[in-house]
């Protein structure tokens, strides 16, 4: 069975409602991002970063995957398909995606802020006081900026056995994620779903940029794929 790679991004998750990172009236607005996405900022002020996160957990509740999300979890049925997505939310896991890798953290998982191996599924509001079996207070299992990506050599590997590679709403200018892509053998495909593409079509031998919104365009890159690869 071929692998299928799709690396996503905040864009594909902004048609199900949930703001990007990058827009201008996006997620960052009205906070520093080293204020909410720091060591330092948590240990400057751990209440706004964990009043911040808390919203962010709440709207991911009251949203749902959306056709882009869909299309890929029955990409399954063909493909051996790994997502490795920048993305903190659970989508692709609702829409029935099997094998996720959350290069930047869980929004629905919190951590010891001493022991980063105790980690715990959280979906109400997380506040000072809340601690682990450690006894140290909890914070969100988000890889701030400055940190670690502690699943970057397992998605590189994955990456490196790939057979196609689909990328998703994603800007592919936020690193260490953006440089996945030069782990690929030569003359894998490539396809950049986007409505604002970021790069140019010359950019990669074997790129076709898709520009569309993840609802309709993943759609047309399966369509090429399965007429492709089998």
């Amino acid at each position: 069975m071929k692998n299928i790679v799709v690396l996503t991004g905040a864009g594909i998750s902004a048609e199900s409602g949930l703001k990007t990172f990058r827009d201008a009236d996006g997620l960052w607005e009205g906070h520093d991002v080293m204020e909410v996405a720091s060591i330092e900022g948590w240990r400057r002020d751990k209440s706004i970063i964990l009043d911040f996160y808390n919203q962010r957990r709440a709207q991911l509740l009251e949203v749902e995957p959306n056709k882009g999300h869909q299309d890929l979890s029955a990409l399954e049925a063909r493909f051996n398909v790994h997502i490795i997505t920048q993305n903190v939310d659970d989508l692709h896991e609702r829409a029935g995606s099997t094998q996720v890798i959350h290069l930047h953290g869980e929004l629905f998982k919190v951590r010891s802020s001493y022991d980063s191996e105790l980690v715990y599924e959280w979906k109400k509001d997380l506040n000072i006081g809340d601690v682990g079996e450690d006894n140290a207070q909890l914070r969100p299992h988000i890889v701030w900026f400055g940190e670690e990506v502690p699943l970057l050599n397992k998605a590189i590997k994955i990456v490196k056995d790939a057979d196609a590679l689909l990328i998703i709403g994603t800007s592919m200018q936020v690193y260490p994620a953006a440089n996945l892509v030069y782990y690929l053998k030569n003359n894998v495909p490539i396809y950049f779903i986007d409505p604002r593409p970021s790069i140019a079509e010359n950019s990669f031998s074997n790129l076709k940029i898709i520009a569309e919104n993840a609802s309709t365009g993943v759609e047309k890159a399966i369509t090429e794929l399965i007429d492709l690869l089998q």
